[in-house]
């Protein structure tokens, strides 16, 4: 049953239904209970803590309205202001009701309807998050549990972990080129390993001429690293020898190399770590391995889709999985006009960066996907765009992730092709 379309929402409100909108705030919370009919039945707002006493002393006063005017189900309404909610959607999650979010968009654009005035205030905003939730325009947030909540905390540390390498790679990139630009002629990667090893020990140039090419090389025999040797230690010296980089401030710049260098291993460690224990919990999850059998597909995109997703039953079909990515088309026509369509970009940001990079990595390492990719731009009816292309295989994607994860199917490229190509394609 699709329990998340506007009729089956409005159809769950009832006149045995309590609607109560809460305006969430950081360490205060102010709540307003409504009927059905949007009569009110608080005289004022409840305001309540954000504290076990605070939460408790909010289920009373729902109990309190609910046994008083015979209502035998409450539906807790209220904006997703960043991460103040958690606590409080737990609480009420763990107590029997399901809490529901409203758009911010929508509660900022429809306050004005009572007393057209834009007055932002904490008696205000309940009453309008309440005759939202009573006309359906509301969303079920999805809090995950078990496996699923520790797959999208871990998830979450390594994109915030991935954001600190790039910020100190790009660190790196400024010091290089302000003391050694050379050094990016030697080695096309900033993080190269003998690289780091000889930068530890010689980080300026002058500290690079100074130990000489022989003595370069005496550092990675004896740790015994491979793929390193006189001749890349002639190519090191002799790039340092005629370096133009800066010579002011030696001592600091030295420094502020260890620092970096220190700052990179302890990331890159950290990351290491963090995708060890990412596919640790994956593998708790039916079906997974038949995802990482498709080539091209890596444990850091299914990583990433699941942490977004969550239970993957929890969805009737893989369009609201599209809808919840922001891969939703769009169309713009007006009468006889007809303009071109888009995606929505509603939807979990995160979600839609995976399946962008799964489609970008299935054309370049996936025969079958390529061949589709290929067959989407080239088609004789509406012929797409390389971008358009690229979305659409996005798509393809995902309907692929959800067919395997809810039956548990393998993957088949030869179905993928003859499920899109046309038959009178095949046929010429």
């Amino acid at each position: 049953m699709n329990y998340n379309t506007q009729n089956a929402k409005i159809e769950s409100i009832t006149e045995k239904t309590l609607i109560v909108g809460i305006d969430v705030g950081s360490e205060t919370h102010f709540a307003r209970a409504f009927d059905w009919r949007n009569y009110e039945y608080s005289k004022k707002p409840f305001e309540f803590r954000n504290t076990e006493e605070g939460f408790l002393s909010f289920k009373t006063w729902m109990t309190d309205i609910m046994e008083k005017y015979g209502k035998e189900v409450v539906i807790p309404g209220m904006e997703p202001t960043g991460h103040y909610w958690f606590s409080l959607g737990k609480f009420l999650q763990d107590n029997g009701m399901k809490p529901v979010h409203v758009n911010p968009h929508h509660v900022k654009k429809s306050k004005e309807l009572d007393d057209n005035n834009p007055n932002k205030n904490d008696r205000k905003d309940p009453k309008t998050i309440a005759a939202l939730v009573n006309e359906g325009r509301f969303s079920y947030p999805y809090i995950p549990t078990g496996v699923y909540a520790e797959i999208r905390s871990l998830s979450n540390l390594r994109f915030q972990t991935q954001e600190e390498l790039t910020r100190i790679k790009n660190r790196l990139a400024r010091w290089f080129s302000i003391y050694f630009p050379e050094y990016k002629d030697v080695y096309g990667k900033l993080d190269a390993v003998s690289g780091i090893i000889v930068l530890k020990a010689a980080p300026l140039p002058v500290d690079i001429v100074k130990l000489g090419a022989e003595g370069v090389n005496k550092m990675w025999r004896d740790i015994k690293l491979r793929g390193a040797g006189l001749k890349r230690a002639k190519t090191l010296v002799n790039a340092a020898e005629h370096s133009v980089g800066s010579k002011e401030a030696p001592e600091a710049a030295r420094m502020e190399l260890k620092l970096l260098l220190e700052d990179y291993s302890s990331y890159s460690s950290r990351m290491d770590e963090l995708l060890n224990k990412l596919e640790e919990k994956l593998m708790e999850i039916p079906y997974i391995d038949k995802l990482l059998e498709i080539k091209g597909i890596g444990m850091i995109t299914v990583s990433g889709f699941i942490a977004e997703v969550g239970d993957i039953k929890r969805f009737d079909n893989p369009k609201q999985l599209q809808k919840l990515a922001g891969y939703a088309i769009v169309a713009n026509e007006s009468g006889k006009y007809k303009g071109e369509s888009r995606i929505s970009y509603r939807g979990r940001k995160r979600l839609r960066y995976v399946l962008y990079e799964a489609a970008i990595s299935v054309i370049g390492k996936n025969e079958e996907f390529r061949e589709v990719h290929s067959y989407y731009r080239t088609r004789e009816k509406n012929p797409l765009k390389k971008m358009q292309s690229v979305v659409a295989v996005a798509c393809k994607v995902l309907r692929i992730f959800y067919t395997i994860l809810t039956k548990g199917v393998t993957y088949d490229g030869t179905k993928l092709l003859n499920d899109i190509k046309r038959p009178q394609l095949q046929t010429a």
